[in-house]
């Protein structure tokens, strides 16, 4: 599953949520004719705010308004149906999968040892990153310490669920084992993948993420800083 792979702007769940109290007084399938006054009411809002929805909603292209001296005459267009088919979509998805859709863990940032920026360079590994993840990871990890037991729990169930795979490889010098990966952003803002099974000397309750940026610099991040991390399963 694609980091953030909703396809809404934040912006635009109160547009959603007009266009299915339109859907849910037909017009879907029909052209309806409502008053702002009485849609105002469905939506339990003020008078205002419900007519600038519907301008907003029409605007979008969402719907086709007609205003007569009765009311609204609204029919939900294409455009509109498919960000409800969309929404639809995405329930489903997310009501019916065997994971949830991602697993959130909260720690603190600290200095490691450094051996993150080895791995992530063997040739063996970036190649994959950059494949699979998309993107050239920054030499180094960000290295996070979970905050309870409750995060350590969630670490060893989102281990346990469906990931991206870095293979193992041989070089001249020794064998280098597989990766498992998981999307991941970071303070709702930063992306990244958090790494499993990569050879570390820190304990259970530490987790590695690396990332295309200096996460540190991109989100002023110092020892003892508290982080939360969304990390996405693979579907």
């Amino acid at each position: 599953m694609a980091v953030g792979s909703s396809s809404f702007r934040s912006s635009q769940w109160k547009q959603l949520f007009a266009l299915y109290k339109l859907a849910e007084m037909g017009a879907h399938r029909r052209t309806i004719k409502v008053s702002t006054e009485y849609f105002a009411e469905k939506m339990g809002m003020s008078q205002q705010t419900a007519s600038r929805y519907l301008i907003q909603l029409e605007n979008e292209g969402w719907i086709k308004r007609t205003i007569t001296p009765e009311g609204c005459l609204i029919k939900i267009a294409d455009i509109g149906m498919g960000q409800l088919n969309t929404l639809h979509a995405n329930l489903r998805m997310m009501i019916e999968s065997r994971y949830p859709s991602s697993v959130t863990l909260e720690g603190t940032v600290f200095t490691g040892v450094g051996e993150g920026a080895y791995y992530v360079t063997r040739e063996g590994y970036r190649k994959q990153f950059v494949e699979k993840l998309g993107y050239d990871p920054y030499p180094g990890t960000l290295n996070v310490k979970l905050n309870s037991d409750y995060d350590m729990k969630a670490k060893a169930e989102l281990e346990a669920y469906p990931a991206i795979e870095i293979q193992g490889f041989k070089n001249e010098d020794r064998t280098y084992g597989t990766v498992k990966c998981y999307p991941v952003i970071i303070n709702n803002r930063a992306k990244g993948a958090v790494l499993f099974a990569m050879r570390t000397h820190y304990d259970a309750s530490i987790v590695e993420i690396i990332a295309p940026n200096f996460l540190r610099h991109q989100l002023k991040l110092k020892d003892g800083h508290k982080v939360k991390i969304e990390a996405f399963t693979s579907s």
